[in-house]
């Protein structure tokens, strides 16, 4: 419930929200990406008939007007885009016109990244995004994340991979039953104690 509270599909009934110490609402997908907040779900939420670049720019496609009067797509304008944020992603694909169908689930996942970030967040929401993956596929997927971390994105990472939360987020958080029962540093904590909070497992 909580990320779909953050990214607007979900309008909360109590509690408040804070953003740079400012308390700030959110109601509406509009309210999320106004604050630069952008969720990629684990469903991906692509359409596996159109290419790399078409879903980066999913609902928003570009345009330019032929002889000054037709309106037509401007394909050249979107590639570059899309070739510019999978480079600051460091992701290779021979090329941005392949069809989403063709990709793996890693590169699929890539994908929907990559379309959250061209809207330049803040924060990034990702839930589950090493779900299903081969493990060089997950390694890729950590990858990004901690690139994220260095270019000042904050990542906000839903995982049961503790393996991935480990070895990429700076802080660990575990909810139970709606309620937070654990919020550490990386550093000072291991998975058995992460373990232990996720199924009450903590002596008393």
């Amino acid at each position: 419930m909580l990320i779909k509270i953050l990214s607007g599909a979900v309008s909360p009934n109590s509690g408040s929200i804070y953003l740079d110490g400012k308390n700030v609402e959110i109601h509406g997908p509009a309210d999320a990406r106004r604050l630069r907040i952008e969720t990629v779900y684990q469903q991906f939420a692509l359409v596996d008939n159109l290419t790399i670049y078409c879903n980066v720019f999913l609902g928003r496609l570009a345009s330019k007007r032929l002889f000054g009067l037709i309106p037509i797509l401007d394909k050249d304008k979107m590639q570059k885009a899309t070739v510019d944020v999978l480079k600051l992603m460091e992701i290779k694909f021979d090329s941005v016109k392949r069809v989403v169908s063709d990709l793996s689930g890693g590169q699929r996942q890539a994908v929907a990244i990559s379309r959250a970030i061209s809207f330049d967040p803040r924060i990034l929401i990702l839930d589950e995004p090493t779900s299903g993956l081969a493990v060089k596929e997950v390694q890729n997927i950590e990858k990004i994340i901690v690139n994220f971390k260095k270019r000042g994105i904050s990542v906000i990472l839903i995982s049961h991979r503790l393996e991935s939360i480990f070895s990429t987020a700076d802080r660990i958080m575990v909810l139970r039953a709606g309620s937070k029962v654990m919020d550490e540093r990386t550093e000072r904590i291991t998975s058995k104690d992460v373990v232990e909070k996720m199924f009450g497992l903590e002596s008393k």
